[in-house]
């Protein structure tokens, strides 16, 4: 749930970004750009400023997000339950977020701009359906914590 409240958050900045990117669209500007200039592009405008803040909201004094303080959470580290490091943060939020963005964003820019669907197209549309199915899975099971809150150390907890 705090992660669809932080969605309603990021859609602010996306609905702001379509403002410009459509008309630049519309406008020829960025009709020919490859496949990797648009990729590249929307990784550098979405999906990289958006871990920032998140993982700068994570590793600060309140250690949550919007959607977490509004559900009674908080993260932590997982060995110390004291405050993350802005790095921790980061790793943990770019496997959370950036990677499985690009990968999906990857995967559509390629699938619409694709006369043929070869074996790298479809090992990226598959792995961009299938990361996000692994990291909910992940919530249900065991200790309840995701690859990426392992990978950064950390865990969710409640306030």
């Amino acid at each position: 749930m705090a992660w669809l409240v932080d969605w309603l958050c990021f859609l602010v900045w996306l609905v702001l970004l379509a403002a410009i990117g459509v008309p630049l669209y519309l406008s020829g500007v960025t009709g020919g750009w490859s496949a990797l200039t648009t990729n590249v592009v929307s990784a550098l405008v979405t999906a990289v400023p958006l871990t920032i803040f998140l993982a700068v909201l994570e590793s600060g004094a309140r250690q949550a997000t919007v959607g977490k303080r509004v559900l009674g959470l908080k993260v932590v580290g997982a060995r110390d339950g004291g405050r993350l490091t802005f790095a921790s943060a980061l790793l943990r939020n770019a496997l959370k977020v950036a990677v499985p963005w690009t990968i999906g964003h990857a995967a559509a820019i390629g699938l619409v701009g694709a006369t043929a669907v070869g074996p790298g197209l479809m090992i990226v549309t598959a792995a961009a359906y299938v990361l996000p199915v692994v990291y909910v899975v992940t919530l249900f099971v065991g200790a309840g914590r995701t690859p990426y809150d392992r990978a950064g150390g950390a865990e969710v907890v409640r306030v």
